[in-house]
């Protein structure tokens, strides 16, 4: 009799698992509490798999002998506690994809720059020539990639969502960039928690295994005194020597992980600011590792483009320069942003606050924001936290609303920054959907 798994989730990751475990002869049956779009429908159709939408039916999900759960689900919810006070296993889709595949996994996590380092390391590994995958939190899911592609490398960006659910999965080189507050609302406020969870990444680690982790980051640090880590440790810093791993030295970016000595001018990194020498640092180390030659990773940090939604530059409009970092969903990737403009800054910030603590960006506020847009359905405690400090403070309910509200304040040489510090969920989909309105109201003007 072929063993029973249940999904609940009808998404990317989902309907991946779903796919994967069909070909794997599991009897899968997939749930999902809300609705399921016409394009995932027709996939699960397509493979002839059943689902339910609108409900969680406890007599076909609890007949399960293992429940793959999408990360958007928190492990408090109550179908899940259910689930887990029976001992039916929940896991997460990367743990399950994880079983059936040989291939290297290079697995990349941290609170901001998982995206751009992951995309970076991806075009680096197929500049090399190697057959490599990118799944995780991007793109395609693992799971759909392993059950119809035969990649020999993949490399992935890991939430903690979806480590949570990560058990016996081991990742070949485990890459965390950074950790600061985010997501504290599934953490019951609690960084320490929120830290334990990025760890998850070295979970399984051999000393055959590379561990690469910014020594700059405090939180990182102090967590790494208090766990057992039994893999090659490689640090990566900006403002300090390493021996082993990577840092800035004399403006020249070093890499030293076991391969050949990597030199090359920090000022020759297509990617600009200060987070994107750590992003392309630990990209670097990675390939190091993987004996990826010298002249493809110096090609590839130097013509590598930036990832979309990650201050991206739209257009200039009148000497107005107008930029998307509508990926920035906390304090800190905001903190990076408003770090590497000018002055003279519209910034459009707001959405779901997951948290914020707003003193954080004060100092760089002051220097540099002369009008504050925001951009959400309660905008109270932004405009608490900087009425005092910003002369121009403004409300929108769109992004066609903020974007006119911007140009109306702009003068020529400053810089509209959508950069919102917040989740997008009020007003939009997710953050691509908050991202390409923002880029469609500012090519309109």
């Amino acid at each position: 009799m072929n063993r029973s798994l249940v999904i609940l989730g009808a998404g990317e990751s989902g309907v991946g698992s779903a796919i994967l475990a069909q070909k794997q002869g599991f009897d899968v049956f997939v749930s999902d509490m809300g609705s399921i779009t016409d394009k995932y429908k027709s996939m699960l159709e397509q493979y002839g798999i059943s689902y339910e939408e609108g409900a969680h039916t406890h007599g076909k999900i609890f007949v399960a002998d293992e429940i793959v759960k999408s990360p958007g689900i928190p492990d408090t919810a109550p179908l899940i506690v259910e689930l887990k006070g029976k001992n039916i296993p929940v896991i997460s889709e990367i743990e399950f994809a994880g079983r059936y595949t040989n291939a290297k996994k290079i697995c990349i996590t941290g609170s901001n720059g998982k995206t751009t380092t992951t995309s970076l390391l991806y075009f680096m590994l197929q500049n090399a020539g190697l057959n490599v995958g990118l799944a995780g939190n991007i793109g395609k899911s693992f799971a759909f990639q392993v059950a119809t592609e035969d990649y020999d490398f993949y490399v992935l960006e890991l939430s903690s969502f979806q480590l949570d659910g990560m058990y016996d999965f081991k990742a070949d080189i485990a890459i965390l960039l950074n950790i600061t507050p985010d997501h504290l609302d599934r953490y019951d406020y609690d960084i320490n928690k929120y830290a334990e969870s990025k760890f998850r990444i070295v979970r399984n680690l051999t000393e055959e295994e590379c561990f690469i982790f910014c020594a700059d980051d405090e939180i990182t640090l102090s967590t790494l005194e208090r766990i057992v880590c039994k893999a090659k440790e490689l640090p990566f810093s900006i403002k300090k020597s390493v021996d082993k791993g990577g840092c800035i030295e004399n403006e020249d970016i070093k890499i030293n992980a076991g391969s050949d000595m990597f030199v090359m001018p920090a000022k020759d990194l297509s990617l600009k600011g200060k987070h994107n020498r750590y992003n392309s640092l630990a990209a670097g180390i990675a390939a190091n590792v993987l004996k990826i030659r010298n002249e493809v990773i110096r090609e590839s940090l130097m013509g590598f483009t930036a990832v979309e939604h990650r201050l991206e530059p739209v257009i200039s409009v009148g000497g107005v320069k107008y930029i998307n970092d509508s990926k920035a969903t906390n304090i800190n990737s905001t903190w990076y942003a408003l770090e590497s403009m000018a002055d003279n800054v519209i910034w459009i910030v707001g959405g779901i606050d997951k948290g914020n603590d707003y003193t954080e960006l004060y100092e760089l506020v002051k220097q540099k924001v002369k009008a504050i847009v925001c951009m959400g359905t309660d905008n109270t405690k932004i405009i608490e936290a900087f009425k005092d400090m910003v002369p121009v403070i403004k409300e929108s309910r769109s992004a066609e609303e903020a974007v006119n509200i911007s140009y109306d304040i702009a003068v020529k040489g400053d810089t509209v920054l959508l950069s919102p510090a917040c989740a997008s969920f009020d007003l939009f989909d997710n953050y691509e959907d908050r991202g390409v309105k923002f880029k469609n109201a500012v090519r309109a003007l």
